[in-house]
């Protein structure tokens, strides 16, 4: 929504608002609390709410001079008609727009968006059931107006959450610094009532507890299913679903991801896709409300990843070893500085800055075997068990503290069906295919392997990824690089330009699959921020295998055709 005084388009000085777009509705309302009609309001085809305040001498809406503001229902996010029976007029019917535009903060060069709501009084006939009428039909045409255009062009890959609907939403009230919960009820709570989105809400209580309910809940009660906490929250939602008999029809409906964690990368990088610059804390969590009201949604790549110990794990966001992981496991302990505790967790292991030793190959993303179509499968086919979580006390250079480790739990009963097949990968007792490449160094600073942009809110680790690029975006440091190199670097991270600085230890290749051996068990590995016993690990994409919320890319509409 943008607010426009003087009746000037966007880049348009002294252009008539509106001047050349179809009028759908007009008719003169009251902007509560006012009951007479103060306002001449016009909806166009153009998706506009224009609004003129009327002086009392004026009864004609297009002889007015007086300047036109105009409500953009591309923020809208809900509207709906209503009757008060015990106001000051009981004959009046109201509806109420909302409507979540971009504002400047008078403190900051960036803007995020603010929820304006704007109540008009429909007094046009003495008939209580006539005014109804003349809201409804306001109320309708707005929220259909509001609406992403429909995707029904050839090869578009999105898709709108049905109105109204029904979602899941699970939420870890320990995340980040343990205020998902409040936020959730102050911030997001209000934006899905205002958008007609009924929820059920499920407050986890232990770890693993998201990875159950959705395991074994029905989830043809739903429409969407949303996680309000870091990453992990989802990454435990994802394998859930992956243990399901009915994984293949549950993946493609709708997840959501709502920042309540400290992470965020995952929430960060769908906003970074919209084109809506680089929000944070609650600006962020606003804003993928937001596209949650609005309710597009569109592919996402996985990863498979198999373990030397013979389990099989899903990921959305990232794989890692080395430092970048020892950070994410070494601040756990600063849980309650949110975002900031990474920034501690950086400067204090860069003072004692590790080499890990391993052999790491890839399939570079250019190169094609012929087993390699990994899009969605066909048939009735089920997917392995993926590994729990369990509590152990892992070892850490500087000290011992307790974290969280992804070990094999009792092997699952069979199901019916077969596997989402791993085409690209092969055992681990035989040798990588001859097409791959194998890095020639063997030791290593850190290791990421990323499907997104964001590593956390504020880390740009792949500016150019999207939801369904089919790659695995391949970062390594190899051992050399020096402490000043790794501040550079991760300040460029801020920026997204780490990659111009042309360093020599810092390499990038984008991927189809990899597999990491390390040559001696030193550290974590990370999969989505949790994390996982060091051992040899592989892993491929899966392209389109989910789908997620998102928001619309700017300058370009909703409909996107590039996955």
């Amino acid at each position: 929504m943008k607010l426009m005084e003087g009746g000037s388009a966007p880049g348009e000085e002294g252009a008539p608002r509106g001047a050349a777009e179809e009028v759908l509705l007009s008719g003169l309302f009251g902007l509560a609390p006012a009951l007479k009609p103060n306002y001449a309001l016009s909806l166009t085809r153009g998706a506009e709410l224009l609004m003129r305040r009327q002086d009392a001498a004026v009864a004609v809406v297009a002889s007015s001079s007086a300047p036109v503001s105009a409500l953009s229902l591309a923020d809208c996010i809900g509207c709906y008609a209503f009757q008060r029976h015990d106001g000051p007029e009981p004959s009046a019917a109201y509806f109420t727009v909302f409507c979540y535009p971009f504002k400047k903060s008078w403190w900051d060069s960036g803007a995020s968006r603010h929820r304006v709501a704007k109540t008009f009084c429909v007094l046009a006939s003495a008939e209580a059931e006539e005014n109804r009428r003349v809201a409804e039909t306001w109320a309708r045409t707005i929220r259909e107006l509001a609406l992403p255009p429909s995707p029904k062009l050839a090869g578009a890959t999105n898709g709108l959450l049905p109105r109204p609907c029904r979602v899941m939403v699970l939420l870890n009230p320990q995340s980040g610094s343990g205020r998902a919960l409040p936020l959730f009820r102050s911030q997001v709570q209000p934006m899905l009532t205002e958008a007609n989105i009924a929820f059920d809400l499920f407050v986890t209580e232990k770890p693993t507890h998201a990875w159950d309910l959705v395991r074994e809940e029905d989830m043809s009660r739903w429409d969407a299913l949303v996680a309000m906490a870091g990453d992990g929250l989802l990454y435990e939602m994802i394998n859930g679903i992956m243990e399901r008999p009915d994984w293949r029809s549950v993946t493609q409906k709708p997840l959501c991801i709502l920042p309540g964690g400290s992470g965020n990368a995952l929430a960060a990088s769908l906003n970074h896709y919209a084109g809506k610059g680089n929000f944070v804390k609650e600006d962020l969590l606003i804003n993928c409300t937001y596209f949650l009201c609005k309710g597009l949604h569109e592919p996402m790549d996985l990863v498979s990843l198999r373990t030397a110990s013979g389990r099989r794990l899903f990921s959305c966001l990232s794989f890692g070893w080395g430092f970048v992981s020892d950070v994410d496991i070494a601040s756990e302990r600063y849980r309650k500085l949110g975002s900031a505790r990474f920034t501690v967790g950086t400067f204090q292991l860069l003072t004692t800055l590790q080499v890990y030793k391993g052999r790491l190959s890839y399939l570079p993303a250019d190169e094609q075997s012929p087993a390699s179509d990994s899009s969605f499968p066909t048939g009735t086919q089920n997917c392995p068990s993926a590994e729990h979580h369990q509590h152990h006390q892992g070892s850490f250079d500087n000290g011992t503290l307790p974290v969280r480790i992804l070990l094999p739990p009792v092997p699952p009963s069979p199901r019916e069906g077969g596997d989402l097949e791993d085409s690209l990968l092969v055992p681990f007792e035989q040798p990588v295919p001859k097409h791959w490449t194998v890095v020639p160094e063997e030791e290593f600073v850190s290791i990421v392997c990323i499907y997104q942009s964001h590593l956390g809110a504020d880390l740009i680790l792949a500016p150019n990824a999207k939801l369904c690029d089919d790659a695995i975006h391949l970062f390594y440091l190899t051992a050399g690089v020096s402490r000043m190199a790794m501040v550079k670097i991760f300040m460029a991270m801020e920026r997204g330009t780490h990659l111009t600085l042309n360093n020599p230890y810092l390499h990038y290749v984008p991927v189809k699959a990899f597999r990491l051996e390390p040559l001696e068990p030193k550290g974590f590995m990370t999969v989505d921020g949790e994390v996982l016993a060091c051992q040899p690990v592989q892993g491929q994409i899966h392209r389109r295998l989910t789908r997620i919320i998102s928001g619309p890319s700017e300058g370009l509409g909703p409909l996107r055709k590039e996955c």
